[in-house]
């Protein structure tokens, strides 16, 4: 297939999306804001708060539904990183649910990096929440790529990353 490909949303598709990240400490709000937006766009708080001072640490939670995942799933094509985003995104699921993390460092420069398993990056994480029939499906779909067609790719294959991260290796 050598045509524009169908490109997946969340929206309309019978996912619930939820996009959340917590606020402590010296936090800027205006950088975690700007991480967030690389990827979720219309992400929005009602009131931004105040940058922290000395003696006033930020301490919110920011939680954030119905976004799309049209701007991140774009990110993992563009920074061919299709089959790492099927391991790391499917890596939690449980029937028609899972929840993965993103470095808002990262996220700052518009770059897609999913923290090692049980290691809270510099900077802070954003965690979104999938739910919906067919999860799994919709997930390979989603970061389907011409490269499959040659060697096929399923959540949790043998070629999936192992629990701390590291690549498998296989012939």
């Amino acid at each position: 297939m050598d045509g524009p490909r169908l490109r997946l949303t969340g929206t309309g598709e019978g996912l619930s999306i939820r996009v959340m990240t917590v606020l402590s400490g010296a936090d800027s709000p205006q950088k975690v804001m700007q991480a967030v937006h690389s990827f979720f766009p219309e992400a929005n708080v009602e009131a931004m708060p105040e940058e922290p001072a000395f003696g006033s640490a930020v301490d919110e939670l920011w939680s954030f539904d119905g976004l799309s995942m049209q701007t991140f799933l774009a990110a993992l094509h563009e920074q061919r990183i299709l089959d790492t985003a099927l391991d790391f995104m499917s890596r939690n699921i449980v029937e028609d649910r899972t929840e993965f993390t993103l470095s808002r460092q990262a996220a700052v420069v518009e770059k897609v990096s999913f923290p090692i398993p049980g290691k809270e990056p510099v900077g802070g994480v954003i965690t979104v929440q999938l739910q919906g029939s067919g999860l799994k499906e919709w997930l390979e779909a989603a970061t389907w790529h011409n490269g499959r067609a040659q060697v096929p790719r399923t959540i949790n294959d043998e070629r999936s990353m192992l629990d701390d991260g590291e690549a498998s290796t296989w012939h």
